[in-house]
């Protein structure tokens, strides 16, 4: 063997050494997110760390200080998103996708009104609070000769429930905001 090929051998053994005990501190336990960060609980909980570019913490491409957006892990604006199912919570949940920012209800039936039945289809359509931000579909069905048909729904009350999320939402941030 010659000098240059073992001279090339052991660089390469070291360069791999040094790389592999450059990862014995990365941590390798799994961690559910939470999605809660340290002014949500108050402690330092935020599995994400803080949020920062090659930039610098919350700055944009050319030094500016980025648009305050919200910071959860969610893929949809939190506040809404918690309104939204503060707001239907009273029915039973079909499927909830956070990342999506879909909830769908099952069918909810009234006691107060055995023949009729309800379901809500919601969809939180962005990461900022605004009206524009929240989607409501409803849908009702009433029970004929023991088979239930579709039935006509106000687009009022879409309207309705996606006021009231909006309420809720803004009640939320007023909260997360005193809490700071």
């Amino acid at each position: 063997m010659s000098q240059k090929t073992v001279l090339r051998s052991t660089a390469l053994l070291g360069a791999v050494a040094l790389c592999l005990s450059a990862c014995s501190g990365i941590e390798t336990e799994a961690k559910y997110p939470t999605g809660l960060d340290r002014n949500q609980t108050g402690g330092d909980n935020n599995i994400y760390g803080d949020r920062e570019s090659i930039f610098g913490k919350d700055k944009g491409l050319f030094g500016k200080k980025k648009k305050s957006v919200d910071e959860s892990p969610l893929g949809v604006n939190s506040f809404l998103w918690r309104a939204t199912l503060d707001t239907v919570s009273f029915m039973p949940l079909a499927s909830a996708d956070p990342f999506g920012g879909v909830i769908l209800t099952d069918w909810y039936t009234d006691p107060a009104s055995p023949n009729e039945r309800v379901k809500i289809n919601a969809f939180v359509l962005g990461r900022e609070l605004k009206a524009e931000g929240i989607r409501v579909r409803t849908f009702r069905q009433e029970l004929v000769k023991g088979q239930w048909r579709d039935a006509q729904v106000s687009e009022a009350t879409a309207r309705k429930l996606e006021d009231a999320v909006l309420t809720r939402a803004r009640e939320l941030r007023i909260a997360h905001l005193a809490e700071q």
